[in-house]
């Protein structure tokens, strides 16, 4: 029989704060428990490893995880579903699916991004409401909804919608520090949260800007004026998240997110085993076993390692996050921008940059779309601007902002910029979301015949390029996530043996560098299986000859067979289109031969996770169209030619 260890009395941590100023007295409700939600299977990875855990690696432990007695798992939702479809060739249904089955005792939280659902604009209420249903349908009994803005217009749909399917609402405040966020307005929105139905009120602090005597004030205040629970989440990217989540403990809180320790820290959040003992013998003990904790930290210790080329740069402690608000995710993103316009030597001037546009922004919170916005925008101010002009190019989403598509800023907006940004268009008064048409039924009439499940349809309408993608890889049966330990090679590559496991690779011929990836495609024709090779992902069946031919014209002869495409020229005449971006192409939306005029979209770029349109910079008709939907591009690369 296991004996467990005797718990000690009241930490002497806590008895001398509670004893320091009559403002932290505190006498916990008897019998008062302190609820856990582990976050390592969504935040965690999320936050640490690009969020590229596999499933494969959640499911071993998962029986352990729903033992432990955690108030709720959160496992899905944010980044996870994009991920899933693009990099882990995982249908984030099935996975979902599958985790319910493994841990049926506890609930399974999820991420909204309120009308944005897991996406990164506005989607129609009809969409959101098929999403929120299937969402629940198929295992998740909490939503976290939050609004990147706290605009509470852009909750009221979700909130209702969960409602309406009889599960949990937690409905967030996302954290920040301004001149025009307050103590006061943060209670005031938890008022209107509870009044609008949420049965547990989160305090989203995502980039660890919550000072630990500031938690202390809110929750306190929080507790005052609402009576549903209140729920920290907080990160530890600037060093407090265990002070801060100890001082909102102190002043009442009912729940508190952690990560297992392998997966806790850094961009992530305080360590669950940490908090546990540290509570352990107060009046606010979670009851919580560590020895139940033990074999978790001591999986996810392995999976960590599994995954260690997808380690962020930025990790441990990032005290500069308290004058940037940059999240961890956010840092990781600027950095590859920069590093493909080889200039990540000016990330100093792009960090500085991000908090005089948030200023003319109003002061949004950094936080999924509104990071990406701010981020994107102030990258572009650096690497466009000349003699110190800033927004010489303005991405379609920082119009959209200041149209007010994204809901209602927190501060006052620079007039100069908003005008150069939307010119005479009117910005949008009410709730966003009301100004667009059902779309569902539209967007199946694009859908591949392979999205058959009402799930498969959601996917696709939500991330189409990315799903479309996903599904003909499904059809082939080639669903192979990225490799998790690529190789180098230099000169020619030979394939010895085709009928061995999918080869994945980079080469360099001649100076250009290639992705390779060969793979079967499960089919024999007279005797003989073809294969399929993706060169710098673009596909093309091939008959199977040796390999050492096929890339042996790839660099030389991009005509003749090959996947590659020559180089496109840099952009030198008036005619000539360039993204204002690195990204990829989403969609081309005009032919050869089209009559445009100045400010028409003429495609839509991927970058940063922000679709943007590319305007024709004068009016004239398409001579040449450089580009396909797919395709990576460059700022110095012309993608449209017009003449």
């Amino acid at each position: 029989m296991r004996v467990k260890p005797s718990r000690p009395s009241a930490s002497r941590a806590v008895q001398v704060m509670q004893a320091a100023s009559p403002e932290f007295r505190v006498t916990p409700a008897p019998g008062k428990k302190l609820l856990m939600t582990e976050v390592a299977l969504r935040d965690g990875h999320q936050c640490l490893l690009a969020t590229r855990m596999r499933t494969e690696d959640m499911l071993p432990i998962a029986q352990k995880l729903d033992a432990v007695g955690f108030w709720s798992l959160e496992v899905w939702g944010g980044a996870t579903f994009d991920t899933c479809l693009r990099f882990l060739k995982e249908d984030p249904w099935e996975r979902l699916r599958a985790l319910r089955a493994a841990m049926p005792k506890t609930k399974l939280q999820m991420l909204l991004r309120g009308q944005n659902l897991v996406g990164y604009r506005h989607y129609a209420d009809d969409v959101l409401e098929k999403f929120i249903e299937r969402s629940a349908f198929n295992g998740i009994d909490v939503f976290r909804i939050f609004d990147a803005l706290n605009d509470v217009r852009n909750l009221e749909r979700a909130i209702r919608e969960v409602k309406a399917c009889e599960k949990h609402v937690e409905a967030a405040i996302s954290y920040t520090t301004s001149p025009v966020h307050r103590l006061d307005g943060f209670v005031t929105m938890g008022k209107r949260l509870e009044d609008l139905g949420a049965d547990t009120i989160c305090i989203k602090d995502m980039a660890g800007l919550l000072a630990p005597v500031d938690a202390y004030r809110l929750v306190k205040s929080l507790k005052a004026a609402v009576r549903v629970p209140i729920h920290l989440h907080s990160h530890y990217t600037s060093g407090m998240g265990t002070m801060s989540a100890l001082m909102a403990v102190m002043a009442g809180l009912d729940l508190l997110d952690t990560s297992i320790s392998p997966l806790a820290g850094g961009a992530s959040h305080p360590p669950t085993e940490s908090m546990v003992a540290a509570l352990r013998g107060t009046p606010y003990d979670s009851g919580l076993d560590l020895e139940d904790l033990q074999p978790i930290a001591e999986h996810f210790r392995n999976v960590r390692r599994k995954y260690r080329q997808f380690e962020s740069d930025f990790t441990g402690v990032d005290a500069e996050i308290l004058t940037s608000q940059i999240p961890g995710g956010m840092l990781s993103n600027l950095a590859a921008q920069l590093a493909e316009q080889n200039a990540l030597d000016r990330m100093k001037e792009v960090m500085d940059e991000i908090p005089r546009v948030r200023k003319d922004m109003g002061y949004p919170p950094l936080v999924t779309p509104t990071s990406q916005i701010v981020g994107t925008q102030a990258t572009l101010n650096v690497l466009t601007g000349e003699q110190g002009e800033r927004y010489k190019v303005i991405t379609t989403e920082t119009k959209n902002y200041f149209l007010g598509l994204y809901g209602r800023a927190p501060g006052p907006l620079d007039k100069e910029i908003m005008a150069r940004a939307i010119g005479d268009e009117e910005p949008v008064k009410g709730r966003p979301a009301d100004r667009l048409e059902s779309e569902f039924e539209k967007l199946k009439k694009d859908m591949p015949e392979s999205a058959t499940t009402l799930e498969d349809q959601l996917s696709f309408a939500l991330f189409p390029a990315i799903a479309r993608d996903f599904f003909e890889a499904r059809e082939r049966g080639d669903l192979r996530a990225e490799p998790l330990e690529p190789t180098e090679t230099k000169g020619p590559a030979v394939a010895h043996d085709l009928h061995l496991a999918p080869a994945e690779f980079n080469i360099t011929v001649h100076g250009e560098n290639y992705h390779v990836v060969v793979s079967g495609s499960g089919r024999t024709t007279d005797g003989r299986k073809p294969y399929y090779i993706r060169v710098n992902d673009r596909l093309q069946e091939v008959s199977l000859e040796p390999l050492q031919e096929v890339l042996a014209g790839v660099p030389e002869s991009p005509e003749a067979g090959s996947t590659s495409k020559p180089k496109r020229p840099r952009p030198t005449k008036p005619g000539d289109v360039a993204p204002p971006m690195p990204g990829r192409v989403v969609k081309v939306l005009v032919t050869d031969g089209a009559q445009v005029k100045t400010g028409d979209p003429l495609l839509i770029i991927e970058a940063m996770k922000m679709e943007s349109q590319v305007p024709a910079p004068m009016d004239g008709r398409v001579a040449a169209i450089l580009v396909v939907e797919g395709d990576n591009v460059k700022i110095d690369e012309t993608v449209i030619q017009l003449e």
